[in-house]
């Protein structure tokens, strides 16, 4: 059965939903959604609506309020959920849900940012080393995995407006992209670059210089699978006309 799975940082969920967010996900009717940034804790969201819209709801906050955290929307309830991989620092910030639904997993993920200074990058690099190895012990008991949300990378330059002055910019480090590869040849496919091999399209821009009409963004929002979910892969795409974030949601459909 086909399943349509969506990703979408909404850089805070109460600003997106003033913004029409739900009216859209009622529109779309999307079997999974999985949000990052949501910067609310669960009593904060809008779980009567999203009730009355038939979704099941679970959440990971951050310790501070108003800070990173990240929520699962789905219309069947899950098997199973855990909130944090373990890992105190990351999970004090909400940054990774796992929901099971038979034998696939999603685990939603919000990646950290390095673009505030050293302290935070050097922060970022310790998060991939460390996601890379639990996510690896992960696969050998849950060997189908849908791992979504925003991984704060752009990987090549056909994900990047401008590559060649964004060198040494966060998020298009060399460094990062070396990861980016690593992860990707560990038995991940990248949905969106797997079915649309040439097509250059972006999930963020910032605010600033009217990048977004411009479309001058970067494309750092991911549905990586495994490669024995990669031949079930219906359709992968960026969804730039909804406006509620400086970002963008990313969809795919598979066949679960």
């Amino acid at each position: 059965m086909k399943k349509s799975i969506i990703s979408y940082n909404v850089n805070g969920i109460r600003a997106a939903v003033k913004k029409g967010l739900l009216d859209w996900m009622q529109d779309g009717q999307y079997d999974i959604v999985c949000l990052q940034e949501t910067k609310c804790q669960p009593d904060q969201g809008p779980i009567k609506e999203l009730e009355d819209m038939g979704y099941h709801h679970c959440w990971h906050s951050a310790q501070k309020k108003g800070y990173s955290s990240v929520a699962t929307f789905s219309k069947v309830k899950p098997d199973h959920i855990v909130a944090g991989t373990g890992m105190e620092k990351y999970d004090s910030e909400g940054r990774v849900l796992r929901t099971d639904f038979g034998d696939t997993t999603i685990l939603n993920c919000y990646f950290p940012s390095g673009s505030s200074g050293e302290e935070r990058q050097a922060f970022k690099y310790e998060f991939l080393d460390d996601i890379y190895d639990w996510v690896k012990k992960l696969k050998k008991e849950r060997s189908k995995l849908i791992i979504v949300g925003d991984y704060n990378i752009a990987h090549d330059d056909i994900d990047i407006h401008n590559p060649k002055g964004n060198k040494k910019s966060s998020g298009f480090l060399p460094e990062e992209r070396a990861w980016m590869t690593k992860w990707l040849e560990s038995g991940f496919t990248d949905s969106f670059r797997s079915l649309n091999p040439e097509t250059q399209e972006f999930s963020w821009w910032t605010y600033r210089f009217n990048c977004r009409a411009k479309n001058k963004g970067w494309r750092i929002d991911y549905q990586c699978v495994t490669d024995n979910l990669k031949d079930r892969l219906k359709s992968a795409r960026q969804l730039g006309d909804a406006v509620h974030s400086d970002h963008c949601p990313v969809l795919i459909e598979i066949d679960l």
